[in-house]
């Protein structure tokens, strides 16, 4: 079934032309339970995989080595997202390859207290690459082990809430407070970054921005995909929640906890206080150096 984000409930560009010039597509991948094969998009689902190439671990060491497996030194990565060019063309694929693989270490890092993802490119007709089976390494807690999902990408568009410049925020504060008073509907929450794991757009920061910069030509990244730990929160579900998981009565709030989770929550992802981890390559360089970052 696909998955259908509500139009916003009011027309932000008329209300707020200011923003117009800083609209960006994104795609909601919309992640639901399910079995897929290899050779679909997914997430946390099996791989393509070429044979002669081991399959990454992790030799970092962790923090909270509590959660760690004992006397195991290195750890085998798990799938977090498969994307096929067919199903997500936005993404910038480097010349030749039509898949974008994702996979992370389920254990705390470091940096951020998250799993530290590492990203792969590949050409998937290539004759060498066979289906494998998602590692599931013990020890560590299933909030960093995604159930294996299909997607449903969905094309929106996303206006910034942090990443609004500073000088147009400080301009369009009294009318974001008026609209709020006269509405109901928050800029901020129910007009402006879709939430949810996404390719493109925004990223859907909690606390204020941090763009990394690349080592190489020390310009800022850009902005690859959002892995979030639910489709919507609180505030953002009014306009967020799709139209196929409306109840019919009643509000989401309402629906038995179980439920609920399954339609805010399918991968089974609880990344710090419902937080999310923001990839980013820089486009500029052959090499695309890519970075992560996390406000959970």
């Amino acid at each position: 079934m696909a998955r259908t984000t509500p139009p916003r409930p009011l027309d932000v560009e008329a209300l707020f032309p200011e923003v117009i010039v800083h609209r960006r597509d994104a795609v909601r991948l919309h992640p639901r339970v399910g079995n897929p094969s290899a050779r679909e998009s997914s997430l946390g689902g099996p791989l393509l995989w070429p044979r002669a190439q081991p399959w990454p671990r992790c030799d970092d060491d962790h923090p909270r080595t509590a959660l760690s497996p004992p006397g195991v030194e290195s750890i085998p990565l798990v799938p977090v997202l498969q994307l096929f060019a067919a199903d997500v063309p936005e993404l910038p694929f480097p010349t030749g390859m039509d898949l974008l693989q994702v996979l992370w270490c389920p254990f705390d890092h470091e940096y951020g207290y998250v799993p530290r993802p590492e990203v792969f490119w590949r050409d998937s007709s290539l004759i060498d690459v066979e289906a494998v089976a998602p590692p599931r390494p013990t020890g560590t807690h299933n909030d960093y082990l995604p159930n294996p999902c299909v997607l449903h990408p969905e094309r929106v568009t996303d206006y910034p809430n942090w990443d609004l410049p500073e000088g147009v925020a400080d301009a369009l504060e009294d009318r974001f407070e008026q609209l709020e008073e006269e509405t109901g509907w928050s800029y901020w929450s129910h007009l402006s970054v879709s939430d949810g794991i996404k390719v493109g757009g925004y990223p859907t920061w909690t606390q204020d921005p941090f763009w990394p910069t690349c080592p190489t030509c020390n310009q800022r990244m850009d902005h690859l995909l959002t892995i979030n730990s639910s489709e919507f929160d609180g505030e953002s579900w009014r306009t967020w929640l799709p139209i196929e998981d409306t109840p019919a009565t009643g509000t989401i709030w309402d629906l038995p906890y179980e439920e609920r989770t399954r339609i805010q929550r399918p991968p089974g992802l609880m990344l710090g206080d419902m937080g999310g981890i923001y990839l980013f390559e820089c486009l500029r360089c052959p090499d695309r150096p890519f970075a992560y970052h996390s406000d959970s």
